[in-house]
Formats: structure tokens, C-alpha cells, sequence
């Protein structure tokens, strides 16, 4: 996500805007060949082995400090957002910052910035976001279902007894699905918190989003024309991409439709 300026196929690891939630990103990486593609990337170029080591699930769209609704709306916007996503904000005319998390209370406080995105609601609230910003946009569209990883030197990795190599897998397999688990069971018990304490929940229109997935794949294209490592993998994801929607718009999303449905807004 942040080491997209040493190799753009980095945001692989991670999430890319319109990409893949936190099971399918899972599938891909565990089942779709996705991390060996990336382990062989990250020994070549950095000499570091990687592992899963964690995922937020599907993250929340940013911070206003005012309601947005088209395109014209982000013209000029000040908005703290790095990584792939910020490059697609910036597509869509969007100022883009890109603040540790430490500073975003402040600048948005102060009006340094208009808005800011960091994760979803367990998270927000410990920074305390909502206390000047009130509108809390979904969905993260740059974010479906980010990975993080555990990052190790493959030198020293080479190193370690097979027994202490599978100890380290374990242990990162373990922190990944915990870390969703955890994520999923939290995130809406603090929703409901904002919600209560007076954020005003609001949806991306579909100009801004159709808008976005269009810079999206203009972006991906351009790094495929110009990077080697980006295309081999793009081309791999989108495959699999391809086939987990149309297998999970018929098993899961079907059910979501329906059961949804049923839910009060």
C-alpha cells in the first residue's frame, strides 16, 4: 500500500481500488497463486520474504467535513488518502494529502484538509474523527479487503530450522484470520456509537463511484504498459477476479441480496 513508488505491483499485497474483499483477497492469496506470484516479486527485488499477517475487511470511505454528491464536488478537495487510492482521487480532480495518522485529527480541525480516510469505524472513533468531520462516507472502494503482511529479511529467513519457518507461518496465518474476525464482529458496534453521537452516514453516488472504478483500470493499464511485474500480475488477478465474482454473485451475494434486503437503513 505505501511501497507502491518502489514497484506499483506492491498494492497486489495489500488491496487495489475495486479489487478484492477480505475472503476473496485470502482465496487469492492462499488458493489463486496470488502470494507465490508475489513472494518470487518481493525476493527479486527486495530480497525479503513476506507472509498474510492480517486484514481490516472491507474499510469506510473517508471523513467530510461537507456532503459530497458528483464529480464537481471533489474539484479541489483537500483530502488525506495515500497509496493507488489516492492516485484515483487525484484522477478525479481531488488535492490529495498524505498525512501520517497521527496529524489527520488536527488538519482536519484546523481545515488543513477537507477530508481524510484512515480504516472503518473501530478504528475512526479511537482517533476521534467524527469530532470534526461529521459526514462518514462507504464504501472504501480503494480498500475492499486489505492485507497486511509480516515482511522478513530472506537472507536471514533461509537461515531459520524448517520447524521455526512453519512456526512463523502459523503464527501469521493465525494473526491474519483473527485480526478479520475481530474486525468484522467490532466494526458496527462502533458504526452504531458515531451514529448515535450524531455522524451523518452517507453512500459514494454512483457518478463518483462508476467514476472511480474507470480511473481505476485507466491507472492499472497505464502501470501494465510500463511495468513488467505489474502486468504478469494484474493479468493473474484479474482473472481470478473475474471468476471469484461471478462464482460469489451466485453463491454469497445472492444471499446478501436477499437477507439484506430485509434490513432497515
Amino acid at each position: 500500500y505505501y511501497y507502491v513508488g518502489k514497484t506499483p505491483a506492491a498494492a497486489f499485497g495489500t488491496s487495489i481500488p475495486f479489487g478484492l474483499n477480505g475472503q476473496q483477497q485470502n482465496a487469492w492469496l492462499y488458493e489463486g497463486g496470488g502470494l507465490k506470484s508475489l513472494q518470487e516479486l518481493y525476493a527479486r527485488k527486495f530480497g525479503v520474504i513476506q507472509f498474510p499477517a492480517g486484514n481490516t475487511g472491507g474499510q469506510m470511505g473517508g471523513w467530510f467535513r461537507k456532503e459530497i454528491s458528483t464529480i464537481n464536488d471533489l474539484q479541489g478537495l483537500k483530502m488525506r488518502i495515500p497509496g493507488l487510492g489516492g492516485q484515483v482521487m487525484a484522477k478525479l480532480g481531488v488535492t490529495v494529502q498524505t498525512l501520517p495518522g497521527s496529524e489527520i485529527f488536527q488538519a482536519l480541525q484546523t481545515g488543513a484538509i477537507d477530508a481524510a480516510e484512515w480504516v472503518g469505524p473501530y478504528d475512526d472513533e479511537k482517533l476521534g474523527l467524527n469530532r470534526v468531520a461529521e459526514y462518514y462516507y462507504y464504501p472504501g472502494w480503494w480498500e475492499p479487503g486489505p492485507t497486511l503482511e509480516l515482511q522478513i529479511n530472506l537472507k536471514e529467513w533461509q537461515k531459520l530450522p524448517p520447524a521455526y519457518q512453519a512456526a512463523v507461518q502459523t503464527a501469521a496465518f493465525e494473526a491474519n484470520m483473527t485480526m478479520l474476525a475481530r474486525y468484522d464482529a467490532r466494526n458496527n458496534q462502533a458504526l452504531q456509537r458515531l451514529i448515535k453521537n450524531g455522524v451523518k452516514l452517507r453512500s459514494y453516488s454512483p457518478e463518483i463511484l462508476a467514476a472511480a472504478e474507470k480511473a481505476s483500470f485507466e491507472l492499472y493499464d497505464n502501470f501494465a504498459a510500463k511495468d513488467a511485474d505489474f502486468q504478469r500480475i494484474f493479468g493473474e488477478w484479474k482473472q481470478f477476479r473475474d471468476r471469484i465474482y461471478a462464482w460469489n454473485n451466485i453463491n454469497s451475494a445472492s444471499f446478501d441480496r436477499y437477507s439484506y434486503a430485509k434490513l432497515k437503513s
